[in-house]
Order: C-alpha cells, then sequence, then structure tokens
C-alpha cells in the first residue's frame, strides 16, 4: 500500500524497548507465497545510463519473510536496484516481480511495497501525525486503521510526544523514524529500507533491528540496504553483495563467513571487503 516516490537520489543501544510488537494480524498478504511463489524475482534486471551501466543482469530470489541485506561500497548499485524493484526507475533490460506483481506495473505495485529512501519523502510544513494521516488515507486506510497501526509504531519509536510538532523542527534522526513509519504504516507485503538506522541514537537504532525482525516474523519481506554492517549482520536471513553493478556473493551472513576460511573468526565487513575489492 505504500507509495513510493520519484523524488530519491541515485546511488553516487542497549536500552530495551517498550516491548511492543508488530501485530501479526496487521501482516502482509501472503499472496505471492500462496503459490510458492518468491516475494522477489529479478531475471538479468540491468540498468545503462548512457555509457555508464549502473546495475547489469541481476539474477535475484528473495523469499517471503526474510530479511535480505543488500551491501556494497558506493555506486554498487543498491539503490538503482531497490528503485527498479519499485517500479521508480525503469530497467533497460530484464523483468522482475515484487509480491508477484511485474515491476512495470507501477499502478499495482505501489499498492504492494514499502520504501524508505535515503531522504523520505515528508512534507516539513506538516506535523508527523498529518503526514502519517495524509498518507495512509492515501493507501486506502480509514481513519481509525491509520490510528490503530500509527499510534503504536510512534510509541515504539519515541515520536509520540512529538507528533505534533512540524516535521521542520525534526532532527535528522526524528525525520528518519518517520519515514519508517511512513513505510510500514500500511502494512505492505514487501518493504525496502536504504539506511534505516543513519542518524539514529544507539537505542533507536536498536528499535529498528527489532521492527525488521517483527516485520519478517509476521510475514512482510524485508530489503535493507546499510553501510552498517552489524545491522545486516543482526537480523539479515540472506545477504547479496554488489559491485560495480553485479552481484558478486550471496548468501546466509554466517555461510559467507565460513568462505573466509584462512581468517580466524570472519565478519561480514571482512567478506564485504573481500569481494568487492578489485583483484587486478
Amino acid at each position: 500500500m505504500t507509495r513510493p516516490t520519484s523524488d530519491d537520489a541515485e546511488d553516487p543501544g542497549e536500552n530495551p524497548s517498550d516491548g511492543t510488537e508488530i501485530d501479526p494480524t496487521e501482516s502482509a498478504d501472503d499472496s505471492a507465497d500462496s503459490n510458492g511463489e518468491p516475494a522477489i524475482v529479478a531475471t538479468d534486471l540491468t540498468r545503462v545510463y548512457g555509457e555508464t551501466t549502473a546495475v547489469s543482469g541481476l539474477d535475484l530470489e528473495v523469499d517471503v519473510g526474510s530479511v535480505y541485506g543488500l551491501l556494497g561500497p558506493n555506486g554498487a548499485g543498491k539503490t538503482t536496484t531497490i528503485r527498479m524493484l519499485t517500479a521508480l526507475t525503469p530497467p533497460t533490460r530484464g523483468s522482475g516481480t515484487v509480491a508477484g506483481v511485474p515491476i512495470t506495473d507501477r499502478e499495482s505495485l505501489v499498492d504492494r511495497v514499502g520504501y524508505l529512501p535515503e531522504s523520505p519523502p515528508i512534507y516539513e510544513q506538516l506535523t508527523a501525525r498529518e503526514q502519517l494521516e495524509y498518507y495512509g488515507g492515501l493507501c486506502g486506510m480509514d481513519a481509525s486503521a491509520i490510528e490503530a497501526r500509527m499510534e503504536p509504531l510512534l510509541e515504539r519509536l519515541d515520536l509520540a510526544a512529538d507528533a505534533d510538532d512540524r516535521i521542520v523542527t525534526y532532527s535528522k534522526g526524528m525525520r528518519r523514524k518517520t519515514g519508517l513509519v511512513q513505510a510500514i504504516l500500511p502494512a505492505p507485503d514487501v518493504v525496502f529500507l536504504d539506511e534505516p538506522t543513519a542518524g539514529l541514537d544507539p537505542r533507536a537504532a536498536r528499535t529498528v533491528r527489532e521492527l525488521v525482525t517483527e516485520l519478517a516474523d509476521a510475514g512482510t519481506t524485508v530489503v535493507l540496504s546499510t553501510h552498517i554492517l552489524s545491522v545486516v549482520e543482526t537480523v539479515a536471513t540472506e545477504v547479496g553483495i554488489l559491485r560495480a553493478g553485479e552481484l558478486v556473493a550471496e548468501g546466509a551472513p554466517k555461510d559467507l563467513r565460513e568462505r573466509l576460511e584462512e581468517r580466524t573468526d570472519p565478519t561480514l565487513e571482512d567478506v564485504v571487503l573481500e569481494v568487492t575489492t578489485d583483484a587486478e
């Protein structure tokens, strides 16, 4: 139900939460899984800008209810990949489906996906509550459904006390949290999160990690792009690593770490550096 916008740029703590979890009854529609289909399928997905190939021949399958970590250095093609999968950027070649919907069918796809870009699409002159109510209405939610979904998330992310202040007064972290609530407000089938913990304090970052896990447990598929590898290592069930627009490694974090047999206690960071370093 979440509606991606075209304004997103191209790719160039220890305190416990309050215990409020996402209600599994508000989980995503499992129609993509009802026929045993993956939540996301990409075949030879390619995007070329002039003489620059941003993404080349990407083949990808992501299971329903999984957390897929999309990693790689700046310019690797992560954001372009997400933009193609959310129908914001048309592929030059190849095909794909998200929640069973072709990525060329933007009108149908926007009702099935949520997207938190690096710069959240929010109106600064609105309050957070007004922004979320407006957005929920665009997604076809009635007022009672919006309130029932929104208020626990505002509380969970420590935004409730400031929800009636205008967004223009918010810090970067508060805007990021508002964008996150917006992305998951309508309980979409698939959620794409680009740097969801950027600008957050340790407690808020921990809450985001918990929310991602709860979303997946409730049946939502989450694609997580971040430079904070500890976040991916904590919550991802599978990881894909991009380099120069190509998928150069993929697998469960544990399996990827085991590839570096010569190292003692290798981390996911070691794996990323290993597979994205130019061998020439």
